[in-house]
Order: structure tokens, then sequence, then C-alpha cells
């Protein structure tokens, strides 16, 4: 939500991840119906205007989850067995 509450951005993820382009121009077609049951159920002044972006926080977490993978980042955080003798 913008901080005066007249823009709401909806972040969403198909199952799967496929067709993302799909879904998107399905709920922006829909956006006007989306809008209005938000605003039979939300009790504000007016309605946000509803805006639908693709959430690309599962690709940016699989990235680090690689990342953490590798034998240099393995390397740092296994235990130095130096410091035990």
């Amino acid at each position: 939500m913008s901080p005066d509450l007249k823009l709401a951005t909806i972040y969403v993820m198909p199952l799967g991840g496929r067709d993302t382009d799909i879904v998107l121009a399905a709920l922006d077609r829909n956006k006007k119906f989306l809008r209005g049951e938000v605003a039979r159920r939300v009790n504000l002044k007016f309605a946000p205007d509803i805006r639908f972006r693709v959430d690309d926080r599962f690709d940016e977490a699989e990235r680090i989850e690689k990342l953490l993978r590798t034998p240099a980042v393995q390397r740092d955080l296994a235990p130095d067995s130096d410091k035990d003798q």
C-alpha cells in the first residue's frame, strides 16, 4: 500500500512459476471487479487502485541458496580445524 492508501501493489506468482504474462494480463483485465471486491470488504474511504507485479523473491532466494552452496562459501562457513588444536 502506498502511504496515502490509494495504490495497492499485489505481488503474484502462478503455481509452478510459468505463464506469468498470461496471469498478469488476466488479473489486469479483471482489475475493476477485484477493486470492487476490495471496496466491499475493506473499510476505507476510497478503494485503492490495484496494480499487479510478478513476485521474483523465489528467484532471488534460489540465487542466494546456490551462492551459499558454492565451495568458497562452504569453506568460509566450515569450522576451523586449526583452532581446535
